[in-house]
């Protein structure tokens, strides 16, 4: 995989990794007795489900040029962004189990990137 494939790849996981943040503010912003109205004009929502659907676009664009056997694994890395990403942004709670966990993905997709060489 090109390193120009590889930077779409992690471009593409980053915009999932955001929008996973997204649609926690959007669960949060929502009442307990949402209505359907609380969900059509719920600003995160429509704002993460817009980046989910570019961000399916460019997946499909990396894709047609890049094999899924050496994609996915890239997608891996969602699993450390997210928590990361929620910690810094959104003051959740972070775990070293997490960052072990995400040091042992990395390990994985670093191997999987390989496989073409």
């Amino acid at each position: 995989m090109s390193f120009q494939m590889m930077t779409w790849t992690v471009t593409c996981v980053l915009g999932i990794s955001l929008g996973q943040l997204l649609f926690r503010k959007a669960a949060l912003a929502l009442p307990a007795q949402a209505g359907w109205m609380d969900w059509v004009f719920n600003g995160w929502l429509v704002t993460a489900l817009a980046l989910y659907g570019v961000t399916t676009l460019l997946w499909v664009w990396i894709l047609r040029s890049a094999p899924l056997h050496l994609a996915y694994p890239f997608m891996g890395l969602a699993f450390l962004i997210v928590p990361v990403l929620a910690y810094v942004l959104l003051g959740e709670p972070m775990r070293w189990q997490t960052l072990i966990g995400g040091a042992l993905i990395l390990c994985g997709v670093a191997l999987a990137a390989q496989a073409d060489r």
